[in-house]
């Protein structure tokens, strides 16, 4: 029945006004008549018509169709006679976990032998007929080095957990690590529920799925392997999942070495020809790019040949290769890349005038001075002579050693950003007054090595034989402890003044202002202010590349990587040309071993700056250019970075960011180092290079754990890019009269004022002004404000200069490190401890 229509009547006194003009409506106005709606731009050259249900319906087909092809395409290289084995790596998170266990229970399902002493623990291969796929198991130690690498070449991570035993410090550390460098799809399998009571095996499980969701949130579930019916379940999860992509590790080629052979040359048995060989995973490789080995560096391919395996139906662990092997790719040595990381500066591009016949005929006895002296130097390399009083201890001598160095050190750099620049200097300035005074108190001299220790003192007695002199200048165990304390308490108090006054400074009083910031610039705004990146670079730069479009360039050059002729899940052997003997040597059946492809020009130097965000765990100050370990996607680094703010750029920007003195905890800084190019975003993480003992660690856990300093990731590429040190001059006010004020104690001499006359200034308070005039001859001046200033209130005068790195970035090698450092990577393996707590 149709519904009638109501009954409406025509209003009678309706009124209709003339509406506004346009022009005169206000934005209220305006919006209120649209009501929230847009209009909407027409597209010029295109007809807009309606969408029928048909259309939209094919729409939806080509998006299924879409998901449907990629993840064919994904999953392909997983299947056929030559597939590619899925990758499992097994991470024991608890002391009393044993990888192999959980792998021979997956074995156990499928009716398959375990081979105990046929393959290698990182190549358990299980041929899984039922489901039509291979698994390779990668059984990891409690190696945080291993861990690491294991995931970066895995398709699924299984993370083995105890019923009875806590997850660890270290294991919460492995766990932090995995978070921060990336991982793939996660199953966390228990351990030990038999011995745990059926009535208390939930309330076990929800602890550890809730501990677990906490680093992995799509681990919904905790899973196990004691029954056949479950360890088959996760089995079939991995065969029929396709793998979830780690991004930055699939824009290029990497590998999961199953062999390492090593053939030495003829003219010297320490560098020869290295064969890896193993599946092609991520991108396509070609021979023209080079192969990085962590802990060893990059290296030339000599050629690239294909090795598939046959694998035999009836018996999944026969695995024999082909008869014959293909050269699939070989370089071209126009195109291959070359291992030259950086430029020679040329130092002789300046204007020169020809030498005249005297300095022609002096000239080798000049050179046969600088050789004499080159070697002097070389054998007393690092080591100065200071002269302290006689009676001087090597505790004292050694403060005196380390504070002349400071000094020395940020005298003779521009980039120095030690120590503040309100260090007193007068003692320094005072000495001389103090030796005319004194000529007659007797000093000695000591001799301080580069590690800042005492190494001899010269006496007019005799000090003995040098095994006596060398124990005499060496510092006991109470006075290191003393230094050490010394040293952590002043650093402290460096972050602490840091924190309360930044980049505040004190004007010396000895030396003029305009001879000591003569380095230092005034800009009116620091955000847009120019400032040309080119000018007055250090040699440094000199050394390293540039792109004109970083950009495109990395666009290119994955366009190339697409276009390689050697595929991915390929099983390919690689010949690598001049490798030391020390990787085949060092080579570890029980320990993966991994090798990524480089694209091109990644092998080159460059300034690269990277995100960093402080971690909770470490409350110690972090200074800049401290020595740090870099773990950079899948490169290690030694490294000293430079901490500026992460301020955000963009065209009406100058590019100038502010150089911080400290890693501040709870905010983004941004790391500035020396290091080879990296295209795509990498994950960053710093740690300690020498090893802190963990203070929540139980007897029955004695030793150290990785100290991580900050996480992040790498943003940019960009030598442009200036960090600038501020400092700030403050000042008191003497006399205020309105808008007029006499400011004394920022400078010293009417000299430095007039110098520094074009500096605005700006108050605590908010207030900005101008020198108007000096006053006197002790540096008063009368300064111009935009208003009436307050007798409380602080002058204060921004300077800055730009700094730059050190060009001390070098590979980290694990085989390089002393016992105490390589043990810090290795965790704790105990059979009993303490019980978990519900």
């Amino acid at each position: 029945m149709v519904a009638e229509p109501k009954f409406h009547h025509r209003a009678s006194l309706k009124q209709t006004n003339k509406p506004f003009k346009r022009r005169f409506a206000t934005k209220n106005s305006m919006r209120d008549k649209a009501k929230g709606r847009t209009q909407r731009v027409s597209l010029k050259g295109k007809v807009l018509r309606k969408h029928s249900r048909a259309d939209r319906r094919n729409a939806v087909r080509t998006e299924q169709r879409k998901k449907r092809d990629y993840i064919v395409m994904s999953t392909r290289i997983f299947t056929g006679r030559h597939r590619a084995p899925k990758i499992v790596a097994v991470i024991p998170l608890c002391a009393d976990i044993n990888a192999s266990d959980i792998v021979r229970n997956l074995f156990a399902c499928v009716d398959e032998p375990y081979p105990e002493e046929k393959a290698p623990k990182t190549a358990r291969m299980l041929n899984v007929t039922r489901f039509k796929q291979t698994i390779q198991f990668v059984e990891v130690e409690r190696n945080v080095l291993d861990i690491l690498d294991a995931a970066k070449v895995a398709d699924y991570v299984i993370m083995g957990i105890s019923a009875e035993i806590e997850v660890d410090a270290f294991g919460e550390h492995c766990l932090s690590a995995l978070q921060n460098q990336g991982h793939p799809g996660v199953f966390p399998i228990v351990q030990g529920m038999e011995t745990v009571v059926p009535k208390r095996q939930n309330d076990v499980k929800k602890s550890l799925q809730s501990f677990m969701s906490h680093f992995f949130p799509e681990a919904d579930k905790v899973y196990s392997t004691e029954t056949p019916t479950e360890a088959l379940s996760i089995l079939r999860m991995i065969t029929a999942q396709a793998p979830k992509g780690v991004k930055w590790r699939e824009i290029r080629p990497y590998m999961l070495a199953d062999s390492v052979e090593f053939e030495p040359s003829a003219e010297d048995p320490q560098v020869g020809r290295l064969a890896l060989t193993g599946y092609l995973r991520g991108a396509n490789l070609s021979a023209n790019r080079l192969i990085h080995i962590p802990n060893f560096g990059d290296y030339q391919i000599e050629q690239i040949y294909h090795v598939p395996v046959a694998v035999e139906a009836a018996r999944g662990d026969s695995i024999e290769e082909d008869d014959e092997a293909v050269v699939l790719d070989r370089p071209d040595a126009e195109h291959q890349d070359s291992l030259v990381e950086a430029n020679e500066p040329n130092t002789l591009n300046n204007e020169q005038t020809w030498p005249e016949d005297e300095e022609m005929n002096d000239w080798s006895v000049r050179m046969q001075e600088m050789e004499e002296k080159e070697s002097r130097i070389a054998a007393t390399k690092g080591q100065r002579t200071i002269t302290v009083p006689k009676g001087t201890s090597t505790y004292q001598a050694s403060w005196i050693a380390a504070t002349e160095g400071d000094d020395n050190e940020s005298d003779a750099s521009d980039a120095s950003s030690d120590d503040d620049e309100d260090m007193d200097s007068g003692s320094d300035m005072g000495s001389d007054e103090e030796e005319e005074d004194d000529d007659e108190e007797e000093y000695e001299e000591m001799v301080v090595g580069a590690d800042g220790k005492i190494v001899s003192a010269s006496d007019d007695e005799d000090n003995g034989d040098a095994n006596s002199d060398k124990d005499e200048g060496l510092p006991s165990a109470e006075e290191e402890a003393l230094q050490l304390k010394a040293y952590l308490k002043e650093r402290e108090r460096q972050n602490r003044d840091d924190l309360n006054f930044p980049d505040e400074v004190d004007t010396p009083m000895e030396i003029s202002a305009r001879e000591r910031f003569a380095r230092f610039r005034g800009l009116q705004s620091f955000r847009t202010s120019p400032w040309d990146p080119y000018e007055n670079l250090p040699l440094d730069y000199a050394r390293i590349f540039q792109f004109e479009s970083f950009k495109r360039t990395q666009q290119r050059v994955l366009r190339m990587a697409a276009d390689s002729v050697v595929k991915s899940g390929m099983r390919i052997r690689i010949i690598l040309r001049a490798a030391p003997a020390q990787i085949a040597a060092s080579y570890n059946p029980s320990r993966p071993f991994v090798a990524f492809g480089l694209m091109q020009h990644e092998h080159q130097m460059s300034v690269v700056h990277f995100t960093i965000v402080r971690s909770e765990g470490y409350s110690e100050p972090v200074r800049s250019k401290d020595p740090l370990v870099a773990h950079f996607g899948f490169r290690r680094y030694n490294v000293q970075p430079l901490f500026s703010q992460h301020s955000l750029g963009g065209s009406n920007t100058n590019g100038v960011h502010k150089f911080e003195r400290f890693l501040k905890p709870g905010v983004v800084s941004v790391g500035t180092i020396y290091a080879p190019i990296q295209f795509g975003t990498v994950p960053v993480s710093l740690y300690l290079p020498t090893p802190v003992p963990a203070n929540d660690m139980s007897d029955s856990q004695a030793g150290v754990i990785p100290t991580l300093v900050g996480t992040g990731s790498s943003l940019e590429v960009n030598p442009s890019r200036i960090l600038a040190k501020r400092i700030i001059l403050t000042g008191a006010p003497f006399k205020i009269h309105k808008r007029s004020a006499v400011i004394r104690y920022m400078f010293f001499s009417p000299e430095d004022v007039i110098w520094f006359k074009p500096v605005q200034l700006h108050t605590k308070h908010g207030r900005t002004g101008h020198i108007f005039e000096s006053l006197g001859t002790h540096g008063y001046m009368k300064c111009v404000f935009d208003g009436p200033i307050k007798q409380m209130d602080t002058v204060c005068m921004n300077l800055y200069k730009r700094v730059y790195p050190k060009w001390n970035t070098s590979l980290w090698s694990e085989h390089a490190q002393d016992e105490e450092q390589r043990q810090q990577w290795v965790g704790p393996v105990a059979l009993k401890s303490d019980a978990m707590e519900l």
